[in-house]
């Protein structure tokens, strides 16, 4: 049997996993794991989710399997854990689910974020897996003192962010799960066509097409917006999984009669503790600084509305929104079917809505994972290089309009 671990990546087929399983199994290079088990609600044939060009070629290979399965049903996460005959259980844990679409119920929150993670930490911990990884969306707001260490009280935005919040103080409440929690900036890479950054670049791209400037009402723009590239997003989960693993666990034997049951909902006061980690990169982005390098790339500028613009936008917000879409996707529409070839279908979309316009305040400090774990980032700086890598594989693909002199 192999010295390797196995893994098992739980949701995030439509944000971080496809990149994740490249790593643990790239098509061509050593593998991470003898085995990865990826399980989400998604179809991948045919897809239901955008997929990318890669990732199918990830998943032909040996001994990785896709299983699409209803994650909020306990005896469907159970079995999920099974490993394949003459397989060895599966050791690492990747928790990369959550609703993610801003726009769903507080409900849909719990159910989806809250109780899935909830069944799913439950049956790690019974399982005595090694490591149990969780990914957190960056769904916090930080205050204009930053960058902000993992002590500090960062506070989520949304009810949708609160969920994902209360997440985290169940998994570290449960007993034997070996947690470790990666809080995670805006992320950009190849393929990544979810969150705030490929929206940004997609729309600074229309600008660039029009010859007219990008504006923002939130001047002066030194409100941090962090970004991370999808390949130490993955470094990192790969990283926290060895480390976690590594500690070993000292497992629960009380009288559990004797321990009040909280019923995944921690108490208000508890204190539940488990390591957490942030991953940025080094940027220090802003949002005066990500725009200005964005719409530079695109050949146009970056700018602020005057007070008094800014004033009356904000009176009229609805209609700003509404106004700025009419230009974003009807040149997005011609952008697309003006290009050699013509682009039928595309995960990208330029509509912005009052959350895509709304002001961003994220400054993570990484520098706890550098030092703890020994993480050493893969993409350090956010480059125009990154991005002629983003816009150059979505046009490989047909994602992206091909136009003559740009």
């Amino acid at each position: 049997m192999s010295s390797k671990p196995s893994a098992i990546i739980f949701g995030g087929l439509n944000t971080c996993s496809r990149a994740l399983a490249a790593l643990l199994v790239p098509p061509e290079g050593e593998r991470l794991v003898s085995h990865l088990r990826i399980v989400d609600r998604f179809s991948v044939n045919p897809p239901t989710t955008y997929l990318g060009a890669e990732f199918p070629k990830v998943l032909a290979q040996p001994d990785v399997e896709y299983r699409q399965a209803n994650l909020t049903i306990p005896s469907v996460v159970a079995s999920a854990f099974d490993p394949p005959p003459g397989k060895a259980p599966y050791s690492y844990v990747f928790d990369l689910t959550g609703e993610i679409s801003h726009d769903r119920s507080e409900v849909i929150a719990i159910k989806l974020t809250f109780n899935v993670a909830r069944i799913i930490g439950l049956e790690a911990a019974r399982r005595k897996v090694n490591a149990y990884v969780r990914l957190q969306q960056p769904v916090y707001e930080t205050s204009d003192k930053g960058p902000h260490d993992e002590k500090e009280d960062v506070k989520p935005v949304r009810p949708l962010d609160v969920w994902w919040h209360e997440t985290l103080r169940m998994l570290a409440s449960i007993d034997d799960l070996p947690l470790v929690v990666l809080r995670i900036g805006f992320v950009y890479g190849p393929y990544v066509e979810f969150g705030l950054y490929p929206l940004v670049i997609t729309v600074a791209s229309i600008y660039g097409y029009m010859n007219k400037p990008m504006k923002t009402p939130w001047g002066p723009g030194k409100d941090g917006v962090n970004t991370v590239h999808i390949d130490d997003v993955s470094g990192g989960l790969w990283a926290c999984a060895k480390w976690i693993a590594s500690l070993g666990q000292i497992y629960f034997h009380n009288d559990r009669t004797k321990v009040k049951d909280t019923e995944g909902t921690c108490i208000p006061d508890a204190q539940p503790v488990a390591p957490v980690f942030n991953l940025v990169d080094d940027s220090e982005m802003t949002m005066a600084k990500g725009g200005s390098m964005i719409t530079e790339f695109f050949g146009t500028t970056f700018e602020f509305y005057s007070f008094f613009e800014n004033a009356m936008a904000k009176l009229k917000l609805d209609d700003v929104v509404e106004e700025i879409n009419e230009h974003h996707v009807g040149t997005w529409t011609e952008m697309l079917q003006t290009s050699n070839p013509p682009i039928v279908q595309t995960p990208l979309d330029a509509y912005m809505d009052h959350w895509a316009l709304s002001r961003r305040k994220l400054s993570y400090n990484n520098s706890k994972i550098k030092k703890v774990i020994g993480y050493k980032l893969i993409r350090p700086q956010f480059t125009h290089d990154a991005l002629r890598e983003v816009v150059d594989k979505w046009k490989a693909e047909g994602s992206w309009p091909a136009l003559e002199g740009r």
